[in-house]
Formats: structure tokens, C-alpha cells, sequence
């Protein structure tokens, strides 16, 4: 079950919504929502809904060691270490241990079967809020939650357990334990959960299914049958064809991954908890430091505090920064996923990053702000390039392709066709994708200033969500493509 599926948009959100409601106390409400927490993750996944369970009583009950441990700071620190190595080799096993055995069998040839691992859904997102929480209870940022059922509600929290974002527990501590219903944050929880349900069902899924008719499928360039058809079929593409395919997987992997933390931020909203944005525009980013802090705000704020901090940071001179930089980046693509690409991909950003630290960033902040974001957005759209395609087959003859090397034209009339019936459509991906709708609201908000004004302003703003809600579903009725990117992760 998905966000955007019908399912879950009129029969479990709002019913679980309404005995919400009914409840009266916040205790009783943290039931209802652990037990719909569990009812969800459980929807496709029974069995592995013990390893959330299981990974989060080991937290529990090490963090209330830690806590009870006082002035026993060698006990402390033990505690702490083999939870974290708990939770990792936990993840470890799931997520990776096909990638490890493939890559010994690569060289050495052994084991002859590589046993086929199913990821559990989420597990990196709830991993690194656990150890999260578990480090910031040794350093005395928060108390141990005393209830076992009020944490696993704080790792298994259904509006963001599965995709983000990474909610640390010091931010919704005080909501777990006391929170109430307000009604204007319900009304503005409501209108983000449609925004984020219309940017992933109308504009994410089209420029998904567009990106995927320009270049090719996932699906068909992972199947070992059909993979040598896929590169041909991929290398006939015209160079405008695989410019503009990678260009609307590029608008996808955003509208997509931030139409799930819109639609957990609105979810928040209707039940009493804040949690934080995770995106922040980051195709208007000036350099790629500056899209890093606008991109999955969550996951570069979890490694930079406990990864790159811990590590020194940059307090021990530059070549330590540059080797902190390094791990911290190889992390970062490894965590994305079990495949080489993923990694070359976390690189590929480090590089460029050493580069803005050891003197570009002064130039890009003295050039023009268009040659800035021009110079981001390049660098970010070849870096997509290496994220789409796990086998290192299709990297060269996409990269090719572009420039028009694999004896490919520049353009064919089916590539002609389909991006002359999108021109609205890309136009209105484009603006999805900028502040420019945001700008535009807050300018109508400065021009309401009669009560006659005011009283459009809001039949509006009704209105609106309604819209969205109603296309959405019409979109959503027999599209059988509706997938979100970030469950794989």
C-alpha cells in the first residue's frame, strides 16, 4: 500500500483519521495510530514487520541501560557501540549481502547460487532514525522513552516510516508524549497531502512514463533475456530523445521523492506532529553544496551529525576533511542502494564538492547567479545519469548517445511527437519543480487586503486541494505505473 493509492486515499487514511478523531486521549491516540502503523507496514510485508519490531525493542531497551548507566561511561559506550553494530549488520544482511556475495563471486567464482535477498520496505529510513535516537540518548539530547509502544510508534510511524523523511526523536518527543488537534493546521496538513499526492500522481508518474519511452524501462534493461535488446534499442535513441529522457527522470526522482515527504508532512499535520521539510527547491542551487542542503535535507543532516562530525569533520586540517568527505560520500551512495552505480554516484558528488572546498565556491558565489545554477544543474543532471542505470553497460551509450556518438540522429519524429504533445506538460513540470507557485501565493496573499479579497482567497484555497484531489484520483484509476522511487532505498 502507497500513498497514492486509492486504497489507502479513501478507505484506511480517512478511516484511520476518524477514530483519530473519536479518541479523546493522547494515549488512546498513539494506539490508533501504532496499530494503523502496523496494519500498513504489514499490508505487503507480514513477516518482516518483526525486524522493525525486533530492531526497535533492542533500542529501547539499550537506551534505557544508557540512561541508567549514570557515571558508568565505559558501559555506556559499550552499550551504545553494539547497538549501532546491531542495527547495521541488520540492515547489512538484508541490503546488501547479494551485493558482497556477487562481487566475490565476480572474482573468485564462488558461491555458485547467490541467494536472492528481499529488502524490507523502509528498513533504511528506520534504521538510521533508531540509531538516531539511540546515539542522542547517549549524549543526553533526549531522555530514553520509558514505553516500548511510544517508541516503536516513533520508528514505525506510517507517514514516514517507509520513505522519510528521517525524523530524529528530539523532534517529535514532546508531540509523542502531548500533542493536540488543531484545526487550521488540519486544513493546511489536508492541502499539503493533496499538493504532494497531485505532484506524484499527475506530473512524477507522467514524466516517470515519459522518461521511460525516451530511453528505456528499468524492467527491461534488468532482465538478463532482454538486456542486449535494451542496449540497442537504447543506443538507436536520437540525441535529443535521451537529453530529454534523462531530463524528465531528472523532474521525476524530485517531484516523486518530495511528493511522499509532502504527503507525510501534511499527514503530520492532521494528527499533531511537525515534522521537518526535506526539500527545499534544489534545482534552483547555486553550486552543489548548496543542492545538498536543499536535497533530502534529512539524510545529509543524519550523515553530516553522525558520521562527518564525529569523524572530525573539518577541525583536523584538509586532508582530514577530504578523507571524512570521502566516507561520508561512499556511505551516501551505498545507502541508495547495492549497487556499484550508486556508489560512483556518491563519488561523483564528493569530487565535486572537494572541488567547491578547495576554492570554486568563492568563484561561483562572485559569478552570475544564472551561470551558477547553470553549472549546478549540469553537474546534477549527469549525476542522475549515473543513479538511473545500475549496469555500467548503459552509462557510456546514454553518455554517448547525447552527443550523437553511437550513430544515432539528432532527432526522430516519435521523440518530435511526443515532446511537441507534452510542451504544456513540461512547462508545468518545470514550474512544479521551482518556488514559483509559492511565490505566486504569497504575492495573491500581499493583494488581499478587502475582506472581499480575502473571503475569494480562501473559497480558493478550498478549492484547490479539491481539484487536485479529484484529477489525481481520475489519474490514479487504472494506471497501472505508480511506483515510489524511494522504496528501493
Amino acid at each position: 500500500m502507497v500513498f497514492s493509492s486509492l486504497i489507502f486515499i479513501y478507505a484506511f487514511l480517512p478511516l484511520t483519521l476518524l477514530i483519530y478523531a473519536l479518541c479523546k486521549k493522547n494515549q488512546a491516540r498513539n494506539y490508533i495510530l501504532l496499530i494503523a502503523s502496523i496494519i500498513f507496514y504489514t499490508w505487503g510485508e507480514p513477516t518482516y514487520v518483526l525486524i522493525l519490531i525486533g530492531m526497535t525493542f533492542i533500542d529501547w531497551i539499550s537506551a534505557l541501560i544508557i540512561q541508567n548507566a549514570c557515571e558508568k561511561e565505559r558501559t555506556k559506550k559499550l552499550v551504545l557501540v553494539l547497538t549501532v553494530a546491531i542495527n547495521l549488520l541488520i540492515i547489512g544482511f538484508f541490503k546488501y549481502t547479494g551485493f558482497l556475495l556477487s562481487n566475490i563471486n565476480a572474482i573468485f567464482g564462488v558461491p555458485e547460487v547467490i541467494p536472492e535477498m528481499l529488502l524490507p520496505i523502509g528498513i533504511s529510513f528506520y534504521t538510521f532514525q533508531l540509531i538516531s535516537y539511540i546515539v542522542d540518548v547517549y549524549k543526553g539530547d533526549v531522555p530514553a522513552q520509558k514505553k516500548f509502544t511510544y517508541l516503536l510508534l516513533y520508528s514505525s510511524l506510517f507517514y514516514q516510516c517507509i520513505a522519510g523523511p528521517i525524523v530524529r526523536y528530539s523532534d517529535v518527543q514532546k508531540e509523542i508524549e502531548n500533542r493536540r488537534i488543531d484545526f487550521t493546521e488540519v486544513c493546511e496538513g489536508i492541502t499539503r497531502f493533496s499538493i504532494g499526492l497531485g505532484k506524484k500522481a499527475l506530473i512524477a508518474n507522467t514524466c516517470g512514463s515519459l522518461s521511460n519511452q525516451l530511453l528505456v524501462s528499468t524492467a527491461f534493461m534488468s532482465s538478463p533475456e532482454t538486456v542486449t535488446a535494451a542496449l540497442s534499442e537504447l543506443s538507436s535513441r536520437s540525441a535529443i530523445g535521451i537529453l530529454f529522457g534523462v531530463f524528465f527522470y531528472m523532474l521525476q526522482i524530485y517531484l516523486d521523492f518530495s511528493a511522499y515527504s509532502d504527503m507525510a508532512i501534511g499527514m503530520g499535520l492532521m494528527v499533531g506532529f511537525h515534522f521537518k521539510e526535506n526539500f527545499n527547491y534544489p534545482y534552483i542551487a547555486t553550486s552543489i553544496t548548496d543542492f545538498w542542503r536543499r536535497w533530502h535535507i534529512s539524510l545529509s543532516t543524519f550523515f553530516r551529525d553522525y558520521v562527518y562530525i564525529p569523524l572530525g569533520g573539518n577541525r583536523k586540517g584538509k586532508t582530514r576533511t577530504y578523507i571524512n568527505l570521502l566516507i561520508v560520500w561512499f556511505l551516501t551512495g551505498l545507502w541508495h542502494g547495492a549497487e556499484w552505480n550508486f556508489v560512483l554516484w556518491g563519488l561523483f558528488f564528493f569530487v565535486f564538492l572537494v572541488i567547491e572546498k578547495a576554492g570554486f565556491s568563492k568563484i561561483l558565489k562572485n559569478a552570475p547567479p544564472f551561470l551558477s545554477r547553470a553549472y549546478t544543474l549540469i553537474i546534477v543532471y549527469f549525476g542522475w545519469i549515473l543513479f538511473r542505470f545500475s549496469d555500467f553497460k548503459f552509462i557510456p551509450v546514454v553518455l554517448k548517445g547525447l552527443f550523437g556518438l553511437n550513430g544515432n540522429g539528432f532527432i526522430d519524429f516519435e521523440t518530435k511527437a511526443l515532446l511537441t504533445s507534452n510542451l504544456l506538460f513540461i512547462v508545468v513540470a518545470i514550474i512544479a519543480v521551482t518556488p514559483l507557485s509559492k511565490k505566486a501565493k504569497e504575492f495573491f496573499i500581499s493583494k488581499c487586503d478587502t475582506e472581499r479579497k480575502k473571503k475569494a482567497y480562501e473559497i480558493i484555497s478550498i478549492a484547490i486541494p479539491v481539484i487536485i484531489l479529484i484529477l489525481s484520483t481520475l489519474s490514479l484509476v487504472g494506471d497501472s505505473y505508480n511506483p515510489f522511487l524511494y522504496f528501493q532505498f
